[in-house]
């Protein structure tokens, strides 16, 4: 006599009764990318739906994240003037100290993330201080910056540091700067396996970081590298980390198990720019049918063992799911 699994399908009550991933609006954490001005609000051709903001804008745009059950968001800084070292990221007068000031007195209770790196602070688009002889980033010298950036964060009222450079011994760093400038109740989510990947095109054009030379390589990870993105993840957590992440998430949904059945930490993923003009792009072309399937791509997420997502479809995500 066959199994019959079709029993429990049949009826759409039972159907819901039974089933084993579940995703809610409390999943989401929303992007944000602030620039100065005022009253600027502009959208970027690659990723439909995504803005660089003014603060004045992104202080509405959190009014318009809650009112749909978002509490969350992951800022990013484009300043106005880079330069070798990205001292505006380290100053706290800069963008992101500036916004979230503000964000934080408008909206006290949105919980305030903040990426800490260095591309779109530096003319050179790289993730730190150049070694002029190996002509990567000196990862040492950038150790020390990360953690002067992460104070200045903290100063400013970040709830949560999110270092994505890849330095190796970041964690570290960041947690004893923290710690010592008397910010040890703040949580590090590292972006602890991040890959060097061809699906951040998008994210470059609205965060304006892309390298004026060369690429990240010697610094982010080979996609081609499972044990060694096991390894990255567990060190961090060694160090200190409070949550890991997986970045990109579509294509390395592999390594999301990998690490979650290697870790008992709470694990993000960024549902990186490519992920999501694919699926805008593919809406746009009519072939595929756009609600389903950016809902199928977020239950994989779960699924796979993501307790987090940063995710440019958050909204829309809040939106279906509050109907």
């Amino acid at each position: 006599m066959f199994t019959r699994f079709r029993r429990k399908r049949i009826n759409p009550v039972l159907r819901n009764l039974l089933q084993e991933t579940h995703l809610t609006v409390n999943d989401f954490i929303y992007p944000l990318f602030i620039r100065s001005g005022e009253g600027v609000k502009n959208e970027v051709d690659s990723m439909p739906g995504v803005f660089q903001m003014s603060i004045d804008e992104a202080i509405k745009e959190c009014e318009t994240l809650k009112s749909l059950g978002i509490y969350s968001i992951l800022l990013f800084g484009i300043p106005d003037i880079k330069d070798s070292v990205g001292s505006d990221a380290m100053c706290e007068h800069g963008i992101i100290a500036s916004s979230i000031r503000a964000i934080k007195e408008a909206h006290p209770d949105m919980f305030v993330v903040t990426d800490l790196c260095f591309c779109e602070y530096t003319d050179h688009g790289h993730c730190g201080v150049l070694d002029p002889v190996l002509e990567t980033v000196d990862n040492d010298i950038t150790l020390g910056n990360l953690a002067k950036q992460a104070l200045v964060h903290a100063k400013a009222g970040a709830d949560m540091i999110a270092p994505s450079g890849m330095m190796d011994g970041m964690i570290t760093a960041i947690r004893e700067g923290l710690d010592s400038g008397g910010f040890s109740h703040i949580p590090i989510m590292s972006y602890s396996t991040k890959f060097s990947s061809a699906y951040y095109g998008p994210f470059r054009d609205v965060a304006e970081s892309s390298p004026s030379f060369g690429d990240r390589r010697s610094y982010q990870m080979n996609p081609a590298n499972r044990r060694e993105a096991i390894l990255e993840s567990l060190a961090d957590e060694t160090e200190g980390a409070d949550i890991l992440m997986v970045k990109p998430a579509l294509a390395y949904l592999d390594i999301v198990r990998d690490i979650k059945e290697n870790s008992s930490l709470p694990l993000a993923i960024y549902n990186v720019s490519g992920e999501y003009s694919m699926l805008k792009m593919a809406a746009k072309a009519g072939v595929i049918d756009y609600e389903k399937v950016m809902m199928e791509t977020m239950i994989g997420f779960k699924r796979a063992g993501a307790d987090i997502i940063i995710s440019y479809h958050a909204k829309e995500v809040a939106e279906l799911l509050n109907k």
